[in-house]
């Protein structure tokens, strides 16, 4: 079971540094603006997103939910 353990911790440690990029990228892009490069269309694909999450009504509002849940019920290490 240690391998498994093992994996766990790489996917959060993964997941936890995609969130402080995706974080970072937010920032920049709106202190910068979107021309800023490899971050500058993050706040309008984030945008998107929750827009076409929006429109999908209670089937989208079920999947933020997910999302949420699934982000705030993970234990890194």
């Amino acid at each position: 079971m240690s391998g498994l353990q093992a994996v766990k911790a790489w996917i959060g440690a993964l997941t936890e540094i995609g969130l402080m990029l995706l974080a970072l990228a937010i920032v920049a892009a709106i202190l910068v603006g979107p021309s800023l490069p490899f971050f500058g269309g993050v706040v309008g694909n984030l945008m998107d997103v929750v827009g076409n999450l929006g429109k999908q009504g209670l089937v989208g509002l079920i999947a933020l939910g997910i999302i949420l849940w699934l982000f705030s019920h993970r234990s890194v290490g």
